[in-house]
């Protein structure tokens, strides 16, 4: 059971940990604490056969950690995000406007003119006079956020819709655009950018 144990406890941890990290959705986020709490368990019992109460007493504290996260991406979010998603479903088969969840656009996979992935949406800034969006970040490029380009995109540039985000730009019209940097978002975009 010990040898068991030592071979899960690390896998289980390390399946776990890029699950979460991933940040690929709620139920993923889920599952992937359940995934934790697999690797406590086989953690504590190589604790038990091997006499280490510190490692014992920590997976124990993990385990109620592990819990804690399983009911907020399994239960909470995840409701939030099919209330979310239910919304945007009624609202497209009924006679009022297509309602789009905030939640779900940052990360959402932008669709250029071609029909494929042409880059990521970072986030919506959104002005404080109106709640309307004023731009919309995407990044494009690179692996894992590293070398990724990051670039404006007015809000008129887009469509959203129960299949997500698009646009009508091409990946080279999207690469062509001016670059914005990680750490300095503009307060405003030029009146003729994107135009």
């Amino acid at each position: 059971m010990e040898q068991a144990a030592g071979w899960i406890a690390p896998a289980a941890t390390m399946i776990a940990a890029m699950m979460t990290a991933a940040n690929l959705g709620a139920r993923v986020t889920g599952w992937g604490f359940v995934i934790f709490t697999v690797g406590s368990a086989a953690w504590s019992t190589v604790a038990v056969t091997t006499g280490q109460p510190n490692l014992l007493l920590t997976n124990g504290f993990l385990t109620l950690v592990n819990f804690v996260g399983i009911w907020r991406w399994l239960g909470r979010q995840a409701r939030y995000q099919d209330g979310g998603q239910a919304a945007t479903a009624r609202s497209a088969a009924a006679c009022v406007p297509t309602l789009y969840a905030a939640g779900s656009l940052a990360g959402a996979r932008l669709i250029g003119s071609e029909g494929v992935a042409i880059g990521i949406v970072v986030e919506a800034m959104l002005r404080c006079s109106d709640t309307g969006i004023a731009y919309i970040v995407v990044s494009e490029g690179g692996v894992g956020g590293v070398g990724e380009r990051l670039h404006a995109l007015r809000p008129e540039e887009l469509h959203l819709s129960e299949k997500g985000v698009a646009c009508r730009l091409s990946a080279g019209e999207l690469e062509r655009r001016p670059l914005i940097e990680a750490d300095a978002w503009p307060a405003a975009l030029p009146e003729t950018e994107g135009k």
